[in-house]
């Protein structure tokens, strides 16, 4: 008897905690599958800097090898720094890219 009078009296602050609890544990996971959700993004973030890296200068090797750099490939060379760039990338391939753009676009005789 005294414990159905306990359980009438207090299960408001019993439901209340106990949706305290879920809560907290709700939350917790929340952080943990964000946390691991920023940890892809820069591990994505940087294998897209690497690959855009690695495309400049392949690029970069195949037209100083042919002497001259087309329009259409200097279109594409900006179009990729822009985003090697605004991923934080800013190192040799900034210095081919600007001697890329200053070739000249077709082969000279």
């Amino acid at each position: 008897m005294e414990l159905l009078n306990y359980i009438q009296a207090n299960w408001v602050e019993w439901l209340f905690a106990g949706g305290f609890a879920l809560l907290g544990y709700g939350f917790r996971q929340l952080r943990k599958q964000q946390q691991e959700e920023a940890s892809r993004n820069a591990a994505l973030r940087e294998g897209v800097e690497a690959l855009l890296r690695d495309r400049i200068i392949q690029s970069y090797n195949h037209y100083h090898d042919k002497g001259y750099c087309p329009i259409y490939a200097k279109e594409s060379l900006k179009r990729m720094y822009d985003a090697y760039h605004s991923l934080g990338g800013n190192d040799v391939a900034t210095k081919l890219k600007n001697e890329l753009l200053e070739m000249p676009t077709e082969l000279e005789e």
